[in-house]
């Protein structure tokens, strides 16, 4: 039951009538107070009841971070009357919707859509419960209100700004490694079938023994290898909450591994992905399924980075577990001189002695102009100083790390994603894997 301002309006109007009899206040005051009731009372009876006001929420499954999407109501007027109403619905801030509350006038049995943009600022999982509706009486005075459980999940997935720069080089590669449907024969290193020898063949194809059996020239064709592996690890410790050009470590690897994931898959790779912290939170087995980048990005997009010390030795056995052939493994880290030495490096060799290990990291922009810039005062000489000894201790920590086995990619911010995709085709052109 609810009580409409309208209501306070009306009898402030007719309170002034207990002055006009002032032998008898209190009879006079009894009729406002009963006139008052009795045309909320009416009012609330002619206010249809919600329960009959039938109201469903669409949303889109999933949303990503860096692009707007939909939701809607669509509204029934049951009641048998003409409904004046109002909802609002329960969406966290960071949805950033363009409004939560509508009001409408809907006649008897008349249907109306309502609809919001969405503007994720927060990616994550984000339950939308509670919906409140609330209906006017037709006088004004009166209303009734009730509250809707209607559980749903807006999943809002990691950003990839390189998306388009994943699809180019998978178009490139297709023509250059002969993978589209119509493949052309020629280099590689996988075996792909005997034919009869043509005049734009080399002579070093000739399978002699074949060429023997036939009683004509025969040759060899190959094919770029297919069914590799490439599995990424993602450190999600305490290091990858650090922000880097306003976003979160965590989130430039999230794109990296969805580029070379879109990369690899569509090159027929095989691809998985393990995300550790202090233990390991899960894991997605290698496949070169086309539904692939969705289950990588579906692992991913509701981790938060862990504030503790990543346990490389545990995932690093993890891995080992988990695939035993030769693989190459992209691990997303900082590159902090005592974490890699005290963490990192000591659990490096269980992997490099049967794998290709690349350490992937972002540098941070503003480190390097602290370290170059001329400081001016005394806090800046001090913001000088520090930068320029994270900068040598990152040099160290790459050089130790070289010198290791691994492969190390320290990247600008928009710029890791590139350049592991390029190493993986190179990898994959000299045949390494």
């Amino acid at each position: 039951m609810i009580v409409r301002k309208r209501l306070a309006i009306f009898a402030a109007l007719i309170a002034p009538a207990v002055l006009l009899a002032p032998d008898q206040p209190w009879l006079v005051l009894g009729l406002v107070v009963v006139a008052v009731l009795a045309v909320w009372l009416v009012d609330w009876f002619l206010t249809p009841d919600p329960s009959k006001i039938a109201i469903s929420r669409e949303l889109p499954k999933s949303l990503a971070l860096d692009r707007a999407g939909t939701a809607g109501w669509v509204v029934t007027n049951s009641s048998g009357r003409p409904a004046s109403l109002a909802f609002a619905d329960e969406f966290a801030p960071s949805l950033n919707v363009t409004t939560r509350r509508a009001a409408l006038e809907l006649d008897r049995g008349r249907t109306a859509t309502v609809e919001t943009d969405i503007e994720p600022t927060r990616r994550g999982r984000f339950e939308i419960g509670e919906l409140a509706v609330r209906l006017d009486g037709p006088l004004g005075f009166a209303g009734r209100q009730q509250a809707r459980w209607l559980p749903q999940e807006l999943r809002v997935l990691p950003r990839f700004p390189s998306r388009a720069e994943a699809e180019l080089r998978l178009r490139r590669s297709r023509l250059d490694m002969g993978l589209r449907s119509a493949r052309m024969r020629g280099g590689g290193s996988e075996f792909e079938q005997l034919r009869d020898f043509t005049v734009d063949d080399e002579f070093r194809k000739i399978d002699w023994s074949a060429t023997a059996r036939a009683n004509r020239m025969i040759v060899r064709t190959y094919r770029t290898e297919r069914n590799q592996t490439v599995i990424n690890i993602m450190d999600n410790g305490r290091l990858m909450a650090g922000q880097v050009a306003g976003v979160p470590r965590v989130e430039h690897a999230m794109d990296a591994i969805m580029a070379v994931t879109t990369v690899a898959v569509g090159l027929g790779d095989r691809t998985g992905l393990l995300i550790f912290d202090k233990t390991v939170r899960t894991a997605v087995s290698a496949s070169a399924r086309s539904t692939q980048l969705t289950s990588v990005t579906n692992a991913m997009y509701d981790i938060e980075p862990e504030l503790a010390e990543s346990d490389y030795h545990s995932a690093f056995t993890e891995v080992l577990v988990r695939f035993s052939r030769r693989t190459m493994l992209i691990i997303h880290t900082e590159l902090v001189e005592q974490t890699i030495n005290d963490f990192l490096l000591p659990a490096l060799p269980l992997l490099t002695r049967s794998h290709i290990v690349v350490i992937a990291a972002v540098r941070d922009p503003e480190i390097e102009a602290w370290a170059t810039d001329v400081p001016a005062n005394a806090e800046e000489a001090h913001r000088h100083a520090a930068a320029t000894a994270s900068l040598a201790g990152r040099l160290r920590a790459t050089a130790e790390l070289r010198r290791a086995g691994a492969t190390v990619i320290d990247a600008p911010p928009g710029k890791l994603a590139a350049r592991l995709m390029d190493h993986y085709l190179d990898v994959k052109a000299k045949g390494k894997l």
